[in-house]
């Protein structure tokens, strides 16, 4: 429940909740020392969101590796043992160092300026949760230069490859894993304290923005999955240096059970990495259509609704491993269940749409190729979810292409939407107009033609995690490369945006968009680095 005691004043949160700032501005540490010991959730969001982007790249120039070597057939640039280190380092990094880290961002900078929160509820608490992070992800690169070289076997790190024939660089790995766990698990921690008790005097739980809601059941499932993970990597770790036998057949263990505890975690967590961005959508597409939000309830039964099924479905992934047919048909139909709460949004979206004044701000541009783009890969993980159909496409470039659709114009168009939408509030300056048009279209021509193809190659039988392949599927991987260095290439764009945002600009009122209602438009732009000392004068809307 929200509280309705009377606030503190801001100095006196400062001193007791332990901010980095003091309350005199003459007291507050300068140059570096003001980052390490931040508790600013502002300052700390804009940590996140740096990590974030960093991580992307490094992600992203792995990736390119990738694609330069599948360009032709043959053996072009690298070997196949760095080939197979290059696959599992883009995904792991991208998944646990790029999206993941945005989200808290976003989460860390809104979140209290949308609920009129002064700021975190365990400030020292997210100061930690951040710098597990940097630590963390150094420990994994560092891998790459260890003897044996990096992980090697996917980022999903299947039993018995990552246990029995890993390289001794797995137990770094499983370390680096361990603490940005344990960061996520903090964070969503203080994500959930924040909502639940410092929401503005008159907030209703039913009044909050949607970006808030999602990001509150996002928080439960990290709880309720991290420890799992956390579980099926420390038992690794025990087969790899104590001698145990969980996943060993030879010692009596089973390969299957790492299957089952992994996508126990796995499958939630790609809920994880979408839910913010449904959330982000949610308050984007109101605003640029100049209309409420159709079917608000609905939005957040659904979201509810998303993070139950998701903990019902996670063998849909294992189809092929011989699992009993009851167990089959029990997957596939739960699998096929989740597409009705994720067709009551994409509806909603449509409705919010239908009959609204609609303006194409880049914000509402990389929504609306969320919504098209998102959907499809919704379709074609109807049709993973088919199991008879799954073992033809099991293992194959078509299962690529689904989670690809998901989660590049899925969760990574979705943060670059509310990066343009909230730059104004961060910064005091609009993107620059036809520098960001320009990032879109770009972006957009370059995620289609980089995975669409893969679609049309996995159907042909094309295998996953392949530093070779026969001739037959030469032009659907050239199209693809070509496709992804297009991509990759635009997003020096968006960084140049950002500076030029950050450095100047077109002025940005408190109010930067014409159909915004949320709080944070009623704190000037830029956002002042204290924001509520006073609980703000809440009137909740009619949804």
């Amino acid at each position: 429940m929200a509280s309705h005691l009377p606030p503190k004043p801001i100095a006196q949160y400062e001193e007791t909740a332990g901010g980095g700032l003091a309350a005199g501005a003459q007291h507050a540490p300068r140059g570096l020392m003001r980052w390490l010991l931040t508790t600013n959730h502002k300052e700390i969001g804009t940590l996140y969101l740096i990590f974030s982007l960093t991580m992307f790249f490094i992600g992203g120039i792995f990736a390119m590796v990738v694609r330069a070597e599948l360009f032709q057939p043959g053996l072009q640039l690298v070997q196949p043992e760095f080939f197979n280190q290059m696959t599992t380092m883009h995904g792991l990094i991208m998944v646990f160092g790029a999206v993941m880290p945005a989200f808290v961002g976003l989460a860390n900078w809104m979140v209290p300026l949308q609920i009129g929160a002064p700021d975190m509820a365990l400030p020292r608490l997210n100061n930690f949760s951040f710098w597990l992070l940097p630590v963390a992800f150094l420990m994994l690169l560092s891998t790459l230069v260890m003897p044996g070289g990096a992980p090697d076997f996917g980022w999903t790190f299947y039993a018995p490859l990552s246990t029995t024939y890993a390289p001794p660089s797995t137990t770094f790995f499983i370390f680096s894993l361990h603490m940005a766990g344990i960061s996520s698990i903090l964070g969503a921690i203080n994500i959930i304290a924040t909502i639940l008790n410092l929401r503005a005097p008159g907030m209703r739980m039913m009044d909050m923005p949607l970006f808030v809601w999602t990001w509150l059941i996002t928080a439960f499932l990290l709880i309720a999955v991290m420890p799992v993970l956390a579980g099926v990597i420390t038992m690794m770790l025990m087969d790899i240096n104590f001698g145990t036998s969980f996943f060993n057949a030879a010692g009596g263990g089973d390969p299957v059970l790492f299957q089952h505890l992994f996508w126990f975690f796995g499958h939630p967590e790609v809920y994880i990495m979408i839910l913010p961005a449904f959330g982000i959508v949610s308050v984007i597409i109101p605003t640029f259509a100049r209309k409420r939000l159709f079917g608000y309830a609905s939005m957040v039964y659904a979201t509810a609704s998303i993070a139950i099924l998701s903990f019902l479905v996670w063998a849909h992934h294992m189809f092929v491993v011989g699992l009993p047919l009851v167990a089959e048909l029990f997957f596939m139909y739960t699998t096929m269940l989740i597409a009705v709460p994720t067709g009551v949004k994409v509806f909603n979206w449509i409705a919010t749409l239908f009959g609204g004044s609609i303006s194409f701000e880049p914000p509402m541009l990389f929504s609306l190729a969320f919504v098209v783009l998102f959907t499809i890969g919704g379709f074609s993980g109807l049709m993973l979810a088919i199991s008879p159909a799954d073992f033809q496409y099991h293992d194959t470039y078509f299962v690529v292409a689904h989670f690809h659709y998901v989660l590049v114009p899925g969760a990574v168009f979705a943060i670059m939407a509310g990066v343009y939408y909230w730059l104004p509030k961060w910064t005091g300056h609009y993107p620059h107009l036809r520098l960001s048009q320009w990032h879109f279209w770009l972006s957009v021509i370059g995620v289609n033609l980089t995975f669409f193809p893969m679609h049309f190659a996995g159907l042909a039988g094309m295998p996953r995690r392949i530093p070779d392949y026969a001739l037959q599927f030469a032009d659907f991987n050239m199209v693809t490369s070509l496709g992804a260095f297009l991509f990759g290439a635009s997003q020096l764009l968006f960084v140049w945006v950002v500076i030029k945002c950050v450095r100047g600009g077109e002025k940005a009122p408190a109010r930067a968009w014409e159909g915004a209602e949320d709080l944070e438009w009623s704190v000037p732009s830029p956002a002042p680095l204290h924001t509520f000392e006073t609980p703000p004068d809440f009137q909740p809307q009619q949804h």
